[in-house]
């Protein structure tokens, strides 16, 4: 889902109207501290996270959404792997793309005065910058999958609907098809 753009109001930046979308729902905190804590590894866990975002455990789904919510606040990318951390313990699991699906993006403002902020399906609100890049790959199809850092090492896949819409957000800059946000291009591969 793509919120309208709003390129009249000062104050209508995308991030804020994402957080006013999600109304009583929006996060009042941030994720716990999962960086700093270096508990042991205990082995892993049969978990996993398919490419469209479903989290499996056991080879079933994780039905309660606040549950998924409760996993994805204490996961970390370590080096060698994706792991569950809590102070006490450590536990890997699999990610088959990428542990965070984009599924909804408002934009406004034009050019290199345009922001754009997505929602991910774990209700993180993230704003496309420095912090949070985005960065575009070519699928075995030879088609364009677009990724947004959200926290740490983790990345959220742009679903298939805001693709095509981030997609029509770009132009010719540099030589090359590159969507432009906050003055900084990030380059769609040809």
């Amino acid at each position: 889902m793509t919120l309208p753009s709003d390129t009249t109001s000062e104050t209508g930046d995308a991030l804020s109207r994402l957080t006013a979308a999600l109304g009583a729902a929006a996060p009042g905190k941030g994720p716990p501290p999962v960086e700093r804590w270096n508990p042991p590894f205990c082995g892993d866990l049969d978990m996993r996270i398919a490419a469209d975002g479903t989290w499996f455990y056991m080879g079933t789904p994780i039905g309660r959404p606040k549950l998924v919510k409760l996993f994805a606040s204490v996961l970390r990318k370590d080096p060698e792997r994706f792991v569950l951390v809590t102070p006490v313990e450590r536990v890997g699991i699999a990610v088959e793309d990428a542990p965070f699906q984009a599924v909804e993006m408002a934009v406004s403002g034009q050019g290199d005065a345009r922001t754009i902020a997505f929602r991910t399906n774990v209700d993180d609100l993230v704003p496309v910058g420095p912090d949070h890049p985005l960065r575009f790959e070519k699928d075995e199809d030879g088609g364009v999958k677009p990724y947004l850092l959200v926290r740490g090492g983790l990345w959220a896949r742009v679903t298939r609907a805001l693709t095509y819409d981030l997609i029509d957000l770009g132009e010719e800059r540099d030589g090359g098809f590159a969507v432009v946000v906050g003055g900084t291009s990030y380059p769609v591969p040809a």
